[in-house]
């Protein structure tokens, strides 16, 4: 994928989380801009998750993105 691209979803005026989907098969959601960054070159990216973890991702190998519909995921509470 072209930075140029990864960088427009993740500019968005509004935002709306996205997914990226890599390569190897694996998806990394991105629930608000501030939980990534990208390199000044555009090259790499990091990618928090809301646990603090994070992924290095080299955009290259970003096959698409799906763009949510700018609703925020509902979560539930466990009932006891």
């Amino acid at each position: 994928m072209q930075s140029s691209e990864f960088k427009s979803v993740y500019r968005a005026e509004p935002f709306r989380p996205f997914v990226v989907n890599l390569a190897d098969g694996r998806n990394i959601r991105v629930e608000h801009p501030e939980f990534m960054a990208v390199s000044p070159m555009g090259r790499s990216a990091v990618i928090y998750g809301e646990d603090d973890s994070f992924e290095v991702v080299d955009v290259m190998m970003v096959t698409s993105i799906t763009v949510g519909n700018g609703k925020a995921k509902r979560r539930t509470k466990r009932r006891r």
